[in-house]
């Protein structure tokens, strides 16, 4: 199997996971708010929905995408979560959620279709049908975990995380670059301990700079989804500790981060 087709399977297994925890829901849960400020369970399973739309749009009609591109120009801090509005003032929840599984399976089978070698464009570098597809599962896995914590569910992690971790790992200089902070000029090893006790490892091991933990712990803090000091994620080195606090696995404005909940 190749790398992309494993990345397109645990894509899809992320987001039938998430599903499953949606489309039991009644309308008050779905209006819910979520630890995103001002987005409900409906805003983020609608980011979902618009997101995989767009990408559709890079993969079958790469001419057309620049148009999207021209929109999110006009409005870089707001576009995404007017897109969300717009989506949830549009469509009630169960026309929502067929909404979701519709432009899903479509990405999917377009990204399968796509030829060898194919590299799609997007709001930052072009993309790959494997870097597409982590892209898509990062933020599935992230707003599904908006959502776990909106419904007071605890979902248990997944081998699915560690694409997860390997974008945030590769975002390092660009959250460093999008805050205006001169990017490190040494690579880090980066050490996480998977749920099944596997050691997920980056860069070389004898680098002076380290993080080191939990690889959940790690994933929550690269998709901003929780405070540094409410994780076991630990840093060795100034640069490696910097990143630590602004580290993220998206592209687009730096993401304000959730406040601590702990006294750790």
């Amino acid at each position: 199997m190749s790398d992309a087709a494993a990345v397109l399977d645990d894509l899809s297994g992320e987001s039938e996971e998430l599903d499953l925890l949606v489309a039991g829901l009644n309308a008050s849960q779905w209006a819910g708010a979520t630890p995103a400020e001002g987005w409900t369970v409906a805003h983020q399973v609608a980011h979902l929905s618009w997101t995989d739309e767009v990408a559709l749009i890079a993969v079958t009609e790469p001419e057309r995408f620049g148009d999207e591109v021209a929109k999110a120009m006009k409005d870089p801090e707001g576009f995404v979560d007017r897109a969300a509005e717009e989506v949830v003032a549009a469509y009630a929840p169960d026309a929502l959620l067929v909404r979701w599984r519709t432009g899903r399976q479509q990405l999917q089978e377009a990204l399968r279709a796509a030829p060898a070698g194919a590299r799609f464009p997007w709001y930052g570098p072009p993309m790959s049908v494997a870097s597409m597809a982590t892209g898509r599962l990062m933020e599935t896995w992230a707003h599904g975990q908006d959502i776990a914590d909106a419904l007071g569910v605890s979902r248990a992690p997944t081998a699915r995380l560690r694409h997860v971790a390997r974008i945030g790992v590769r975002a390092r200089d660009y959250a460093f670059l999008v805050r205006g902070i001169q990017t490190p000029t040494e690579e880090f090893r980066v050490e996480l301990e998977s749920p099944g006790g596997e050691l997920i490892s980056y860069g070389p091991e004898g680098a002076a700079q380290r993080v080191t933990g939990p690889l959940y712990d790690f994933c929550l803090l690269v998709t901003q989804r929780a405070h540094r000091d409410d994780l076991a994620v630990r840093a060795e080195g100034v640069d490696a500790d910097t990143w630590l606090d602004i580290a993220q696995a998206f592209a687009g404005p730096a993401g304000a981060g959730r406040s601590p909940k702990s006294d750790r």
